[in-house]
């Protein structure tokens, strides 16, 4: 699958594959996560975070967002939900309680969804359907979106959402 093929997944809201670029842009967080299965890494992580984090050649976002435990900011900055779970046990999280707050629901909520069968696809298949929705009439060649009176208001939206005015 080329990185061409990939860019259809980037519409899924939500959706950060893990392909070849996410797993070298990720590697050192990985390792410090996989780091984490000997106790006495876990041991040494724990008495102090900051400096066992300096064991590893991760980028400063990547050490803010193990510190920060955002779960979905190290996904998005190469961690594998696999590695990153055992960040999670090393605080006595289950990986049902990581996936809860990386959904933003509690536990119970998330539970429950997951028994009657999962998130509803309504509103999560496609970005571009959701920017239909709000408004937004198509994307151009360049990436960014236009709005409905964009061109009126000099302002243009980009596949992000976000919208800036244009220089007149």
């Amino acid at each position: 699958m080329s990185s061409r093929d990939n860019d259809a997944f980037k519409d899924i809201p939500g959706t950060v594959l893990f392909d070849a670029t996410q797993s070298r842009l990720g590697y050192e967080l990985n390792q410090f996560c996989m780091s984490l299965m000997k106790p006495e890494a876990r041991a040494a992580f724990k008495a102090d975070e900051v400096g066992y984090l300096r064991g590893f050649a991760m980028s400063d976002e990547q050490r803010g967002a193990v510190l920060a435990r955002d779960y979905n900011r190290l996904i998005a900055l190469g961690g594998n939900i696999y590695f990153l779970a055992k960040l999670g046990a090393t605080d006595g999280f289950s990986f049902q309680n990581l996936a809860s707050k990386m959904t933003g629901v509690s536990e119970e909520a998330y539970l429950a969804m997951m028994i009657a069968g999962g998130r509803s696809p309504e509103g999560n298949r496609s970005l571009a359907e959701q920017r239909r929705g709000a408004g937004v009439e198509g994307e151009r060649e360049d990436g960014q979106v236009r709005a409905h009176g964009d061109e009126q208001h000099g302002a243009h939206s980009h596949a992000d959402g976000t919208t800036h005015e244009r220089a007149k």
